[in-house]
């Protein structure tokens, strides 16, 4: 559906600000189908995000602010999702040696093995945007990626 349609708004002051809404409409969008994807496994995306962050340091750990650096929404609370992690015993977290005011996050095995459960239907994250063709996602990614240049 056209953004026009879906936010009952006929008029812009231009192609870019009809872009930028477009943008934050879409993003929006995309979070929500991503919340109803993750539901199921009992994470969010942010939570997700960080264990395949530790996944990827797997079997080395990784400070707390390490991960805010690699995460895709920094104004993620890290203690936070760390606190909620380590509920749900899919972390493990210890005091550094080399700064007692920093922790190191290690994914468990529990951990690692939710992300293999959720590796099986990862791809119909993927599929959310499956109207574009491989030539045209990547096409959209060259745009956004200029956009932030």
């Amino acid at each position: 559906m056209k953004l026009e349609e879906e936010i009952k708004q006929n008029s812009f002051r231009n192609p870019r600000q009809k872009a930028s809404i477009n943008l934050l409409f879409t993003y929006h969008w995309l979070i929500n189908r991503h919340k109803d994807f993750f539901k199921p496994y009992g994470i969010t995306n942010q939570q997700y995000n960080m264990l395949r962050i530790l996944r990827g340091q797997h079997p080395k750990s990784i400070s707390g602010a390490d991960i805010k650096a690699r995460m895709l929404d920094k104004n993620s609370d890290v203690s936070r999702l760390l606190d909620r992690l380590l509920a749900k015993k899919l972390v493990v977290k210890s005091q550094c040696p080399s700064d007692k005011r920093a922790a190191d996050v290690v994914i468990t095995d529990k951990g690692m093995e939710l992300l293999k459960q959720i590796d099986l239907h990862v791809d119909s994250l993927d599929n959310v945007i499956g109207s574009l063709t491989d030539e045209e996602a990547a096409q959209l990614s060259a745009l956004l990626d200029k956009s932030r240049a």
